[in-house]
């Protein structure tokens, strides 16, 4: 059973930072599109940012700036590097991939997951508050 196992999350003041780690598959980083979207309570989830293996990335408008997404190919690993954290970043943080077939870093960023995903993780919690 294929697992995207998430880390990282944690009470942060606004204008902190944090690093959240996935790790994936080995076969997943190579064949999919990998993105981390974002759930807050009775809401659907909102993508925040998508990553390719041929190096191209998206960015919601709203964390454009602040957020940066890597891939470490040694440690099949998915990093989304969140820094000037806002109150309004606070929710649960999923990560999902979708096969490089069906979709391109600005369609998946787009979806509203999980239902059109290949795969979702479980989540990590990041609330921002003082």
């Amino acid at each position: 059973q294929v697992q995207l196992v998430e880390s990282g999350g944690g009470l942060v003041q606004p204008g902190g930072s944090l690093r959240l780690s996935c790790v994936v598959p080995g076969f997943v980083l190579e064949d999919y599109v990998i993105g981390w979207f974002s759930q807050a309570p009775g809401k659907e989830a909102d993508g925040v940012s998508c990553i390719n293996s041929d190096g191209s990335t998206y960015y919601s408008d709203s964390v454009k700036g602040r957020f940066t997404i890597s891939e470490d190919n040694a440690r099949n690993t998915v990093y989304l590097q969140m820094n000037s954290l806002k109150p309004e970043d606070t929710a649960t943080y999923h990560c999902a991939a979708l096969s490089k077939i069906f979709t391109t870093v600005q369609e998946m960023c787009a979806m509203r997951g999980p239902n059109a995903m290949g795969y979702w993780g479980q989540g990590t919690q990041v609330t921002v508050s003082s």
